[in-house]
């Protein structure tokens, strides 16, 4: 379904600026907040506020568009919500990456059976080290190979 198609069937349409917003979300991997992304969409359109960028990402998020979560109850990040996937963060520096494993639907089904509730979706976010994190600090647990911390407790 095209974009301005699903913005329609939820009560929206498409501006300019949900435009731009949408196609700056889709050309990255890198899990952007708001500020990031009016830095990018000045770019195509220059007298954009950053009032705008946040309400329409809020619109965007309501519509199903965008995906909006918090790390570690820091500032909110966006990303492309077209395609079910989960994400790893890391617990030192933040930075937010996608899982390349496909979406448990089957865990939806298992949670509406067990407690009767009609369930909507699902949210899952790994969390660990990134490769720069446990470069910069070997000696963490979370930064050696588990292999390595499983010998120790032996």
């Amino acid at each position: 379904m095209e974009l301005r198609e699903q913005l329609g069937e939820r009560g929206y349409r498409m501006t300019k600026p949900r435009q731009a917003i949408l196609d700056v979300l889709r050309a990255t991997c890198c899990h952007p907040d708001a500020n990031w992304v009016y830095d990018e969409v000045r770019k195509t359109i220059p007298h954009i506020s950053l009032a705008t960028v946040y309400r329409t990402l809020d619109v965007l998020a309501q519509a199903g568009l965008v995906r909006q979560f918090h790390c570690h109850g820091g500032q909110a990040r966006y990303d492309d919500a077209s395609q079910p996937h989960y994400h790893v963060v890391c617990q030192r520096c933040g930075q937010v990456a996608d899982v390349p494993m496909p979406s448990q639907a089957a865990l939806e089904a298992e949670a509406a059976r067990s407690t009767s509730y009609a369930i909507a979706g699902h949210h899952i976010e790994f969390y660990g080290l990134c490769q720069a994190c446990r470069e910069r600090d070997p000696a963490s647990p979370a930064g050696r190979p588990e292999q390595e911390i499983a010998r120790e407790s032996l």
